[in-house]
């Protein structure tokens, strides 16, 4: 199985986390992370395929992708998870990577790899608040920052998007449209259970 990027864990109860950015500018301790538990089974569908899309395992941070993507109900996803507390600031020796099942690596050891291997300092790391950075397209002009210490902080910039390309929003409808077709399945099964379908049967005709 390939190494999957952006995927992690909380260290001390194994929480599945998917992380959104790896460093935060002026703050290089510190990410933002998906808690997937904390989802809906649809958003954390759509969450996982982005994730596992090309565009996703190619992106320098997957909030990236997650800023030009969108949830089942149409909400764009980064701000969708920002506005519901979803996006969760915390200290990077608390998150390890798992990009396979034989694979740990502790993030804040991770970003100072991959910051000596660049030649660059740690507060570098981070994708800079006007977009512009040598590894990186431009896709957002203003990095999403957390106003407090909590994990339930909201972040504090407005998230500007660049608009999906046909491909992606293509992609997306996909999604909601598989995620709508489970949805309508599970509430055709929850009605079976209460009131099952009475089948018609035509009466046979004498002769």
């Amino acid at each position: 199985m390939p190494n999957i990027k952006h995927v992690g864990r909380i260290k001390n109860n194994k929480r599945r986390a998917i992380v959104a950015y790896r460093t935060l500018p002026g703050d290089p301790y510190n990410c933002l992370v998906v808690l997937t538990e904390s989802l809906p089974s649809d958003e954390h569908d759509v969450l996982i395929k982005v994730v596992e899309s090309p565009a996703g395992q190619d992106a320098y941070e997957l909030a990236e992708v997650m800023a030009r993507s969108y949830l089942p109900d149409g909400r764009n996803m980064l701000s969708g998870f920002h506005t519901t507390g979803k996006l969760r600031k915390v200290p990077t020796n608390e998150i390890e990577m798992t990009p396979d099942s034989k694979t740990v690596i502790s993030l804040d050891k991770l970003n100072e790899a991959i910051a000596q291997q660049r030649g660059i300092s740690l507060e570098d790391l981070a994708l800079k608040p006007s977009g512009q950075s040598a590894e990186t397209p431009q896709v957002i002009n203003e990095m999403p920052l957390m106003a407090a210490e909590t994990v339930n902080s909201q972040i504090t910039d407005a998230v500007t998007t660049m608009p999906p390309t046909a491909e992606e929003m293509a992609a997306q409808l996909r999604s909601q449209a598989d995620a709508m077709f489970k949805e309508a399945k599970k509430m055709r099964e929850v009605a079976e259970t209460l009131v099952p379908t009475v089948k018609k049967v035509k009466a046979e005709k004498s002769a």
